[in-house]
This record gives structure tokens, sequence and C-alpha cells, in this order.
């Protein structure tokens, strides 16, 4: 006999569970609440005592939002005293840990249409519009006391960079620069540093962004490698004077492929990347002057330039340990948060203000340090210890 087949169905089971979840979830919160409304009491039903605080008149029926799901919460009404508990907080409708989530939706771009179509979903609960307006105000809090954060570690090394999203500024639209920094730490951590708004990555610009890292605490920088750009070259020089620059090869790389016609790039790409796969800075160098030679043999004038002007920016990583050169010669990780802000500004046409693309940017850069990126360790910044910028270990 053909043993009974058993079925399944997910569907119903995750609302049973649900429901059941709910059900308990309610009955616990109900019966605390009569619990402390007994205790405020201070008598049993019906009882006359001296030591009698107030009497009980029946309950109230308020809707709270939980992870579980809405739940009716019925509130104890007392005679001849104020019922209040740390369970609920008074005219509180939903729990924090919801709104917390309501945030994160907000600030991780999703628009306040679809955040209300969410909340009516799982519980049956619109999103007013000055309820979203009050989270995204404590959101904002949240995120700009994280990039306003103390920075108490050194760090050695430091990638900056900027992108641009739309902004109203005056009534016009224009393109406005996100300057964003990142550093790794004292224990070889990655972290964001600093995200601000900049009208344009002007030498102004870079001059605050980096003035504020400083007053926020950042020491210790050995190297910075970003992109050429002449405005973050002189405030670099004014701010962190011993900082050494580190030109990002890829951007480099990019420069000098501009001038070059698209069916010969690969093959001068191949030579361009022969240059920083030798095993010191001198080979780097010689490397380099040979490229560029072969290049301008070859009828590419132009780009030799490009290389025998810029090569030797591109260079300073072999000052420092070679197990960190292939992580501090490109800029790869500040352009990964790159993608993620223009990925989560696209949906907008452009921000009202400032402040709003600089919060929605800073916002998805801290959800990203938080998970994964920030949590293993990038480099083993011990090798730092005793090595000076010649490329040798002192002693």
């Amino acid at each position: 006999m053909q043993p009974p087949i058993l079925t399944l169905d997910e569907n119903t089971l995750k609302d049973e569970i649900r429901d059941l979840v709910r059900g308990t979830v309610e009955e616990v919160i109900n019966g605390i609440l009569d619990a402390q409304a007994d205790e405020l009491v201070n008598a049993e039903r019906y009882e006359r005592t001296d030591e009698r605080q107030a009497y009980r008149s029946g309950h109230y029926s308020r809707g709270l939002l939980t992870q579980a799901g809405k739940i009716e919460v019925s509130v104890p009404k007392l005679r001849g005293a104020r019922f209040t508990t740390e369970v609920i907080e008074r005219y509180r409708r939903r729990e924090s840990s919801v709104e917390e989530a309501l945030m994160e939706m907000y600030l991780l771009g999703v628009s306040t249409r679809n955040i209300e179509d969410v909340t009516r979903i799982l519980w049956d609960e619109g999103l007013s519009a000055g309820t979203a307006s009050n989270l995204n105000q404590e959101a904002f809090k949240k995120v700009d006391a994280w990039r306003r954060r103390p920075l108490a570690s050194e760090y050695p090394y430091v990638y900056v960079d900027g992108t641009y999203v739309k902004r109203n500024w005056g009534g016009a639209y224009e393109s406005v620069a996100v300057l964003v920094a990142i550093g790794v730490n004292s224990d070889g951590y990655r972290e964001v540093i600093g995200v601000e708004e900049g009208y344009r990555e002007s030498e102004d610009s870079w001059r605050e962004f980096l003035l504020g890292l400083r007053d926020r605490g950042l020491a210790g920088v050995r190297l910075v490698t970003g992109d050429k750009s002449a405005g973050m070259l002189g405030a670099l020089s004014e701010v962190f004077p011993s900082a050494e620059y580190q030109r990002c090869t890829v951007h480099f790389y990019r420069n000098v492929l501009a001038k070059v016609p698209k069916r010969r790039r690969k093959a001068v790409a191949a030579q361009l990347k022969a240059i920083h796969a030798q095993e010191s800075l001198e080979a780097s160098a010689r490397k380099a002057k040979e490229v560029a030679g072969s290049l301008r043999t070859s009828g590419l004038a132009d780009a030799a330039r490009v290389v025998e002007e810029g090569y030797m920016e591109t260079l300073t990583y072999a000052r420092f340990p070679p197990e960190h050169w292939r992580r501090i010669r490109t800029n790869n990780g500040i352009e990964r948060l790159n993608r993620e802000i223009k990925r989560r500004t696209k949906a907008i046409a452009s921000f009202p203000d400032g402040r709003a693309a600089t919060m929605l940017a800073a916002a998805r850069c801290k959800y990203i340090a938080e998970g994964n990126w920030g949590t293993k360790r990038y480099l083993d910044v011990s090798l730092l210890e005793g090595w000076d910028v010649r490329g040798s270990a002192e002693g």
C-alpha cells in the first residue's frame, strides 16, 4: 500500500505562524498593562482600604504597530490617578523598531508614496505625510551624527573622490559634487570618514572638506589616493602637508587611453599595466619611459606625453610595503561607494537642497560601511611600523 503523501501549504503555514505570534504579543502586552494597573490601584476588586490609590474604570482600545503586525491594545483606565506605563509611551502608535525600519526605507531611496503602500500592506495602516516628515527628520539627525562623529583613530591611508548629483540651486537645477573620504584605521579596517557637499570639486570645496576632517580628529595620514584634481592637490598640500599623494592608476589609464584610437586601446592598456607590475619604484619608472617611447614611435605622441607627465604620480605607492601596493594604488574602493550613491540618487530627478542630497548619500555610505564592507580587515597596517617613505624598513 502506498504511504500517504504529506503536503504543506507554505503560505498558509506562514499566515498561521504570523497570527500566532501577533496574538501572543497582544496577549502578553495586555497582561502586563493589567498587572501594572493593579499595582497602581493597590487594592483588589471592590476592596475598600486606606491604601487604595485609585479605581479601575474599564479599558480603551488603541492600535499599535509592531514587527509582528498591528495589534489591539486594551489600555486600563483609572479614576483618581493617571495610568502611565513604560511598555507603551503615551500617544505612541508604533513600535520604535518599526519607525527605524521606515526611516531606513526612506534613507535608502524608497519614496514616501511607496513607504505608505508598504505600511498599508504589512500593518493595514498607511503612513501620513506628517509622520513621514517627522521620521525623516529623526533619520537626518542620526545620519548627521554619524558623519560628524569624532575620528579617534589614526588613518595612515585615506582615499578621496567626488561624485555629482542634481540639486536646486537658486531656482536652477545644477550638478553639485558630493565629496567622500575613506580611511583605513590603525587596525586595518576601512571607515567612511567624510561625506560632504561641495559646489564643485574646487580647491575651496576640498580645503573646507579636508579641514573638517582634520578638525574632527583625522591624524596620522601618510598617503592620500585620489584622482588628479588640481583643487584637491592644492588643498591637500595645505591641510596635510606631510602626506604623500598617490594618483589612482585606473584614472591614469583612462586619461592615456582617451588619446588612443579605439582599435589600439587593448594593446596600449596592456603596456600601461606593465608599468605597475614591476617589483620596484625604479623598475616601474624605467618601464614607464619605455612605454612612452614606444607610444611616441608608433605615432601616439599625445598619449606618450600624458604618460611622461603623469607616471611618477602613480608610483608613490611603491614607497610603501609591497603587501599594500595592490590596494593603495587605486581608488576602486571609493568608486564602489560612488556607484551606490549614483544608484540610489538616480531615481530622484533633482534634490530640493544640498542637505537632502548629502544626507541620502551619507545614509547609503553608512549602510554599506556597517555591513561586510567595513567588518573585514582591509590591510595589515602593522607593516608600516618602522617603514620610511624611501620604501624600505628602517634599521
